[in-house]
């Protein structure tokens, strides 16, 4: 009962792995990307606990939860209850808030509805999701969609020639409706308009006068109700769900449109009522502004017995956001303006509360995005889970955390196809003499970048404010490498994807948002190289293109491409299966009965990136793959849909399609994340080769490793927060580690043998 014990696992790229895992020890997952890692962890250990778990409810309840499908492996013993502690979004919902995902949302309210003065009433009256409590005008969301109504019309134009702005009724029957109306001369250049053309125009006639149109081409007659642009645009396009509508229509009529905090409310959501009511001179929408740290002071000040009580409530979960490096945020930012780091933080801030003991965590890379003075704290708090009788299991690449390990299981030796094996399992002392990738990189000192590119020319910014930044002036060098580094919350992001990105709005953003959600999505489309792979099959069996895309004729009859089928039965667990027809192929028979050089499109498109180098000897397909390679997705295969990509993957697929240009500049928000020390190097390599052909990289980062490779390094501090929002630094990485005041120096310091 000492170990988790699992035999035979044979998920994704495990090959048939046994394991035992220590209970109640700090284990890391190591190893490269791809080895397998998450896999045995997420894929096999936290789904087979979850289905088991599950199984003790009933099927009306089985039916309302996440399913999973037994994984793949032959036995497993001594499993235990599992939480798991990613770094996926909370979600995009905006009345979301950091109260509401640490809990404390309710006690705020609560505390409000006991001590403030004057009471508004119960609890629900100082909530913007409740009609007791939401602003009436905007409905709780604290923003307002106002339509700049000068932006619809071109003066210059007529109504029949350019004078509508908007395509929807610049053209086709809904033009007709103005250009037929006897009081408005279609011929006529807007900008010679009366005042009373002009409002009819714009908001159409008291009476709503009916005007007679010609049919498209028939020659017939009908009359329909005449109405203003400014009205019309306003119910079809701003009173309805425009999400169903082509994208580039949705971004057209945004370009029409203005987002602003609501005027009657202030942006807070409430209603007058809840505003009104305080304590000690704060309302609630106040103490949700005020940044988590001075917040605690605030709380402590409340006199009332009643209110104490409930602050004391509200504090502790505080401290567990100082504890966890959060202590910058404030209660009422929203969920989805939140990093993967920031979010998976605040699930740890759930868990540090629970009084369960004989649970196994597991982690996500719990340091990922994090400086290395915040990943300390984290490293901290997974102790402080082990002590209380947990089992704390962590995939990891940070060296640091590797060395808290009780126990360290390496996966590897390598990626895809080439890892899935237990290379080493022993203690952080038996690693450190082992000849494994991630023992050699655990001896491998910080490489420091002594040659610096020279730059001449530089991207200016001025009296940058926005968030905490404190009327920041610097100059980011371009045809050069830039980190951007410090703290979490000491205003890197502000200053480069906020302030930067705006001022050079060429700026190419390469960020880790997913591709997309769509499971037809793959690497072979997202990076062009699908066409062309259909392309030389049709051409080596005379047939058409269609029948290699599982989107059209070649699609399997009975899943539709889609390689799985989800039955839907009430009352009984509905999980995805693989399709019998096709056998998760995704393509019916007779698309797969053509071959090019030997294989069908189902072998080719599960030919990982690395194999597919070696099978294609078409130039154009041989580059896109190498790009693929060199950002290290070798170990991916060409039909892997991209709606199962880590973050760090996401990224680097946008990278690689970005490799031959010339002359940009790149915004790169933590591109290491999820490598490991020698996927790093590759990455390094790449980012290299985009400065050298006069590219600018400015790349926001943690990871020692790339910013002491970085030809000029800003330094953002010396905190986070209001303690933040300064350049404490700026300048060579080789003259940082000299300066003292830096906060990040003195940890790449401890990382080179000569300091």
């Amino acid at each position: 009962m000492e170990y988790i014990e699992i035999n035979g696992v044979s998920e994704n790229n495990l090959k048939h792995i046994n394991v035992k895992i220590p209970k109640g020890k700090l284990v890391v997952l190591a190893g490269v990307s791809g080895s397998g890692k998450s896999s045995l962890a997420f894929d096999t250990i936290a789904a087979e606990s979850s289905r088991q778990w599950q199984a003790g409810y009933s099927n009306y309840i089985r039916n309302k939860l996440p399913h999973y499908e037994r994984p793949a492996f032959d036995t497993i013993a001594n499993l235990t209850p599992v939480v798991v502690v990613d770094q996926k979004a909370m979600g995009t919902n905006m009345r979301s808030s950091v109260a509401t995902a640490v809990d404390v949302a309710p006690l705020l309210r609560l505390l409000f509805s006991r001590v403030g003065i004057p009471s508004a009433g119960g609890s629900m009256a100082y909530s913007f999701n409740h009609p007791h409590g939401m602003c009436p005008d905007c409905t709780g969301l604290g923003r307002q969609l106002t339509l700049v109504e000068d932006r619809l019309f071109n003066k210059e134009g007529t109504l029949r020639d350019g004078g509508l702005l908007f395509s929807q009724f610049a053209a086709g029957w809904q033009n007709v409706l103005y250009t037929h109306h006897p009081r408005l001369d279609p011929d006529k250049k807007l900008g010679e308009y009366s005042d009373e053309e002009w409002t009819l125009l714009k908001y159409g006639e008291e009476d709503n006068a009916v005007i007679t149109m010609i049919g498209n081409g028939t020659g017939d007659t009908y009359k329909v109700d005449y109405e203003g642009v400014v009205p019309r645009f306003k119910r079809l396009y701003m009173n309805r769900d425009i999400s169903k509508l082509k994208k580039g229509l949705q971004k057209e009529i945004a370009q029409f449109i203005e987002d602003s905090l609501c005027e009657t409310c202030g942006g807070t959501g409430l209603n007058p009522a809840a505003l009104a009511s305080r304590i000690n001179g704060y309302n609630i929408a106040d103490l949700q502004d005020v940044q988590v740290s001075d917040l605690i002071g605030i709380l402590a000040k409340i006199g009332n017995p009643v209110g104490q009580s409930i602050a004391g409530q509200i504090i502790e979960t505080l401290q567990r956001m100082m504890d966890v490096g959060i202590g910058y945020l404030t209660l009422g930012r929203r969920t989805d303006t939140l990093s993967g780091g920031e979010v998976q933080r605040l699930k740890i801030v759930r868990h540090l509360g629970s009084s369960l003991s004989n649970i196994t965590y597991i982690f996500d890379e719990p340091t990922a995005g994090l400086h290395p003075a915040d990943a300390e704290r984290i490293a901290r708090l997974l102790l402080r889970l082990r002590d209380k009788h947990n089992t704390v299991l962590v995939v990891e690449h940070n060296r640091d955390i590797i060395r808290l390990a009780d126990e360290v299981i390496e996966l590897g030796p390598f990626a895809g196809v080439h890892g899935g094996e237990i290379v080493f399992q022993g203690t952080v002392a038996e690693l450190e003499q082992a000849n494994t990738l991630t023992a050699q990189a655990m001896r491998r000192e910080i490489t420091m970048n002594v040659r610096p590119k020279a730059w001449n020319d530089c991207l200016r910014i001025e009296h940058a404010s926005l968030h905490n930044l404190n009327n920041v002036n610097v100059n980011v060098p371009q045809g050069v490498i830039t980190a951007v580094c410090g703290v979490a919350g000491s205003g890197k992001s502000s200053l480069i994807r906020g302030v930067l990105a705006s001022r050079y709005p060429e700026a190419i953003v390469i960020d880790q948002k997913p591709i997309g959600v769509s499971s037809r999505s793959t690497p072979a489309t997202y990076s062009g190289i699908g066409d062309a792979i259909r392309k030389k099959f049709a051409e080596a069996n005379g047939v058409g293109v269609e029948w290699f895309s599982f989107n059209s004729k070649g699609a399997c009859p009975v899943c539709g491409g889609r390689g799985v089928l989800r039955p839907e039965i009430a009352f009984a667990d509905p999980v995805e299966i693989v399709c019998e027809e096709c056998g998760g192929k995704r393509f019916n028979p007779t698309a797969l009965s053509y071959l090019y050089q030997g294989k069908n499109i189902d072998e080719v498109m599960s030919l990982t990136v690395n194999q597919a180098v070696e099978f294609f000897d078409d130039a154009r397909i041989s580059r896109k793959l190498k790009g693929l390679r060199d950002v290290g997705l070798g170990y991916m295969t060409l039909g892997q849909s991209t709606n199962s990509m880590s973050g760090g993957e996401n990224q680097r697929l946008k990278l690689a399609s970005e490799l031959d240009k010339k002359g940009n500049i790149y915004i790169l928000d933590e591109p290491s994340t999820g490598l490991h020390d020698k996927d790093i190097e590759h990455l390094l390599s790449v980012l290299r080769r985009m400065a050298d052909r006069g590219n600018t990289l400015i790349i926001i980062e943690h990871r020692l490793e790339t910013i002491a490779a970085a030809d000029w390094v800003i330094e953002m501090g010396l905190w986070g927060g209001s303690r933040g929002g300064r350049v404490i630094y700026s300048g060579t990485p080789a003259d940082m580690i000299k300066n003292k005041g830096s906060i990040t120096a003195s940890y790449i310091r401890r990382r080179l043998n000569h300091y």
